[in-house]
């Protein structure tokens, strides 16, 4: 049976993840020592996110979970430690942040922060968090007409991949005599091992324990999985092999690789490493 190989999930979004060994389940995304997937954000002078796809850099931005802080780390500059308590929403700061063609509520930052960030990608930046009156729905098309949020992921609570689907993706690479790619280039919260390849893009439901999460739509891939995770710098972009077998996969107008998923059953459960998958087909073949 399959397993789950993987949990990670980014306090930061687009910055560096965290692994972890079990997170909690929630109908946002993962959830950690009460702080959530994606709870901060990036965003320019106009508000608008950013991301690794203009700023690769963000990838060395490393947070590290200290008893009541989120320890910040990046190359070249002093350590900043935020606070996990929430504000007061009712007298902190506040701005009207844009993430796609959402506008959201968030939580502005101090100028330490702004300056810290600023200085390290050398743009003008400010870290936000997400507000607890802010509302940003996933597609109800994708949903089933239910009404489920997320924070400031890209547009769902989950991202799941097969760790079989690497390895095919790592064969075609070997073939034409380039250099494997490790998982962290896409980015998943979820890795399960022990599934043929692609699995996930035909899977009604999964069962993990007493949890259910249903993959909804193929990831688009965007060239992210370019950027050395490790280093913070651009290399081969594989989306040209993944073009060859992944294009239009599931509907979608891109490349697709990776299942964004919602929660379907189990919001406060307790996932782990190790436990196993129940992965039901929606078909055969």
């Amino acid at each position: 049976m399959p397993i789950l190989s993987q949990l990670t999930f980014y306090p930061i979004k687009s910055c560096a993840g965290i692994s972890l060994s079990s997170a909690t389940l929630t109908g946002a995304g993962l959830m950690h020592e009460h702080v959530y997937d994606r709870e901060w954000m990036l965003v320019d002078d106009d508000n608008n996110f950013l991301t690794q796809r203009e700023h690769p850099r963000m990838a060395l931005i490393t947070p590290r979970l200290r008893s009541e802080t989120l320890e910040l780390r990046a190359p070249g500059m002093l350590r900043l430690d935020l606070t996990l308590d929430l504000p007061d929403p009712d007298t902190a700061s506040r701005r009207t942040v844009k993430l796609w063609q959402h506008t959201l509520d968030a939580y502005d930052g101090d100028s330490v922060t702004r300056q810290w960030f600023s200085q390290f990608l050398g743009v003008s930046c400010q870290l936000v968090r997400f507000h607890p009156e802010a509302h940003h729905p996933v597609n109800p098309a994708r949903t089933g007409g239910k009404d489920i949020g997320t924070l400031f992921s890209d547009g769902y609570p989950l991202l799941l991949i097969g760790q079989a689907s690497l390895d095919d993706l790592n064969r075609r690479l070997a073939a034409q005599g380039r250099a494997a790619l490790p998982m962290d280039r896409f980015r998943p919260n979820l890795v399960i091992a022990g599934a043929e390849a692609h699995d996930e893009d035909h899977a009604a439901h999964l069962a993990i324990g007493n949890a259910e999460i249903r993959p909804v739509k193929p990831c688009p891939r965007c060239p992210i999985p370019s950027i050395d995770q490790q280093t913070g710098m651009p290399g081969p972009d594989p989306l040209d092999v993944l073009r060859t077998y992944r294009a239009g996969v599931g509907g979608i107008g891109g490349i697709g690789f990776g299942m964004n998923c919602i929660v379907t059953r189990g919001e406060g459960e307790t996932l782990r490493i190790g436990q196993e998958v129940a992965l039901e087909l929606a078909f055969q073949g």
